[in-house]
């Protein structure tokens, strides 16, 4: 489970800003956390601001710093790293980005975390908690001198000669089979899931609805039931591509042994007939829905993160809560999966959904344009405050101050 994230100078984000899934004394939603160590751990997190006010900002740091541990191992060792520093600030646009991550893996907390610019990683530093107490695995310093834990000093000083500047330890480490930094570096590239485009996943989602078994069937349609979609069925269709498609890639291509000759797509059977619509027959919302599904079902089966930028795209409110309430039920989500997802989607501003310690709010500072990051239970707000009218006037900040005082037409 995610605990914390925090981020320093990169991108929109000049100061440091942490995202917590730590709850607080907020009482009420009990379903919505769960207890670890006497700590309330949210299972949903929802993400609101004005455009331009750094949500998707956030969103994209993460996936910077999941696919940077992703590929580690397969970059040159000139290759320039994807640090972008805050950009509008001279010192901080010399400086290098930070990150830190809180989690916990197999119910073992770990902080990781790191600084470096495009050229080089300066700091890095995992830690874990095994019997409650700190114990740190690798430290990694400016000089690119490294410590460790004792018992393991002479095999992790070879991994650390292996370790070129513009790589990460816990990668490196991972891939010569150190055992201590393995559950960290999974849960880092594997089980923390990033959707900025849901349409996107449709090749990915069909792959996983080919080869998933009946049960995820069975789930899937009484998913599209319970949202009110009345198909009965579907099949994965198989085609070739086209022979004449093919005769027209080049010959290095079509050499290729892993190329891909064949196209998978969905035919859909609603209820009280039997004409079958193809995918893109639907609606965009239908397939929106019918894509999300299998990751859905994989979170929830074995205990991920999912983040998704803009979750209630193309999505009836109804739909979005839908999909909140599975991540919040103890029934549904008995691994602890977690989501967290930015919106504008003000109707789930209420009190019967998420916990004032489930709603954030990014904002834009006008005379430095870096941005912010905050949670709503840092206001002091009635226990039965409307929420989303207090949103929505612009009690908490993050919404947009619009002028009506322009005009399109010159005057004569």
């Amino acid at each position: 489970m995610l605990l914390e994230f925090s981020v320093k100078n990169f991108l929109s984000f000049k100061d440091k800003v942490t995202l917590s899934m730590i709850g607080n004394a907020t009482k009420g939603l009990d379903d919505n956390y769960v207890l670890v160590n006497d700590k309330k751990v949210l299972k949903t997190l929802a993400i609101y601001g004005a455009n331009a006010s750094g949500k998707t900002k956030l969103f994209e740091t993460l996936v910077r710093v999941v696919y940077m541990l992703t590929n580690s191992n397969n970059i040159n060792i000139n290759e320039k790293l994807p640090i972008e520093p805050f950009k509008l600030d001279k010192k901080s646009k010399e400086s290098p980005s930070e990150f830190e991550i809180r989690f916990l893996a197999k119910k073992i907390k770990y902080v990781y975390g790191f600084v470096a610019d495009k050229d080089k990683i300066y700091d890095e530093y995992l830690y874990y908690y095994p019997n409650g107490r700190e114990t740190k695995i690798f430290d990694r310093t400016k000089t690119n001198t490294y410590s460790f834990n004792q018992k393991d000093t002479k095999m992790l000083n070879d991994i650390a000669s292996k370790t070129a500047e513009n790589k990460f330890f816990l990668a490196t480490a991972t891939n010569w089979n150190y055992e201590k930094t393995k559950d960290a570096y999974i849960f880092l590239t594997s089980d923390i899931l990033l959707f900025n485009n849901l349409p996107d996943l449709k090749d990915e989602a069909l792959k996983r609805y080919k080869n998933g078994d009946d049960k995820l069937k069975k789930l899937a349609l009484n998913y599209l039931k319970q949202a009110d979609i009345n198909i009965v069925d579907y099949d994965i269709i198989e085609n070739s591509v086209p022979e004449k498609i093919l005769d027209m890639l080049p010959d290095i291509i079509k050499k290729d042994a892993k190329i891909n000759t064949k196209i998978l797509s969905a035919t859909f059977k609603h209820k009280n007939s039997d004409e079958h619509l193809t995918l893109e027959e639907e609606s965009v919302g239908t397939q929106i829905v019918f894509y999300f599904i299998p990751f859905i079902v994989e979170a929830l089966k074995e205990g991920k993160v999912i983040i998704v930028d803009e979750l209630d795209r193309s999505l009836h409110p109804y739909l979005t809560e839908m999909i909140i309430n599975m991540f919040n039920k103890k029934e549904l989500n008995k691994s602890n999966a977690q989501l967290i997802f930015n919106t504008y989607d003000i109707n789930l501003l209420k009190l019967n959904i998420l916990r004032r310690d489930q709603i954030w709010f990014t904002e834009k500072d006008n005379n430095t344009a870096s941005c912010d990051l905050y949670s709503l239970s840092d206001f002091s707000v009635r226990k039965n405050e409307n929420y989303e009218k207090g949103y929505m006037l612009g009690r908490y900040g993050a919404v947009p101050f619009i002028k009506n005082d322009f005009n399109l037409w010159e005057e004569k």
